[in-house]
């Protein structure tokens, strides 16, 4: 590609897609580690959760979501998606085989190894997530002896996005979940409890602090979405893609498309973002 192809492809934005919402945490660090990208966002609001689907119906939904980007002439994708990115990775690379596309599993999977002094670990998601195992073994795979114990934890999307992220509600849920995992309580797990926690679902950063007043100061908790945000400036970097001009104040800096609920999603997204969204920014498309 010549000089000028190249700049012309530098110039285009980062398609990044998730199921709903939750993929704007991966958007916000995107932004903050790329501020001179410009990035598109489909939530698939009317199919969510993929959390629940088969794998045949996660892998349809997430092609499609990932033409709809390519139509709008994004450089590359990220899924931002957990469930996604378990299940369809292999079948996006397969089919867009000249774009970069980068998932939320991998780089989540390299900083808990990295993060891990015992090699036990734990990974909570949605029950596809969870189920589909990609985690369990992108892990093992990186360390062999590592001990991954993974548990779906499905009502903390429905907190998530319902704002319901402290509280004696948010509490219950967290103990419910975790102790398990960290309780000091737990049978036969003692030394062996899990040192570092995978936050292996979107929506479950907005939790974070409720989580850490479970497990304790000393777990390290990894949110892929920063890690992900690292991994795709590295790829675009290699690949000579990285924008050259300083899109952080554009107005169209991030676009936003969902595929149903237009004012919810910007309602609840905002909580994601960390900023507000404009309903009539969010535009509707037909999967």
């Amino acid at each position: 590609m010549g000089s000028s192809g190249s700049a012309a492809a530098s110039s285009r934005p980062i398609g990044v897609f998730d199921s709903g919402v939750g993929g704007l945490t991966v958007l916000r660090a995107l932004g903050a580690e790329m501020p001179r990208e410009r990035f598109v966002y489909l939530g698939d609001t009317a199919r969510l959760p993929y959390g629940t689907k088969s794998p045949e119906t996660v892998i349809r939904y997430a092609v499609q979501a990932a033409d709809a980007l390519i139509e709008r002439g994004v450089k590359a994708l990220i899924v931002a998606c957990n469930t996604a990115s378990s299940v369809a990775l292999p079948a996006m690379r397969e089919r867009y085989r000249d774009m970069t596309v980068i998932g939320v599993v991998e780089p989540g999977a390299e900083a808990a190894v990295a993060a891990s002094r015992s090699g036990h670990i734990a990974v909570i998601g949605t029950e596809a997530t969870v189920r589909g195992g990609a985690y369990q073994r992108a892990i093992t795979q990186r360390r062999p002896q590592a001990q991954v114990r993974a548990l779906a934890c499905q009502m903390f999307v429905a907190l998530a996005e319902e704002g319901w992220t402290s509280g004696p509600v948010a509490r219950a849920a967290a103990e419910q979940y975790l102790a398990p995992l960290f309780g000091p309580a737990t049978p036969g797990v003692g030394e062996s409890a899990a040192d570092t926690l995978v936050l292996a679902c979107t929506h479950f950063p907005v939790l974070q602090a409720v989580i850490r007043s479970v497990v304790g100061p000393r777990v390290v908790i990894v949110d892929s979405a920063a890690t992900t945000a690292r991994a795709a400036h590295s790829a675009l970097s290699e690949r000579g893609l990285l924008g050259g001009e300083d899109a952080a104040r554009m107005p169209d800096r991030m676009r936003f498309l969902a595929t149903d609920g237009v004012a919810r999603f910007a309602a609840i997204g905002g909580r994601f973002l960390a900023r507000s969204i404009d309903a009539r920014d969010v535009e509707l498309v037909d999967l």
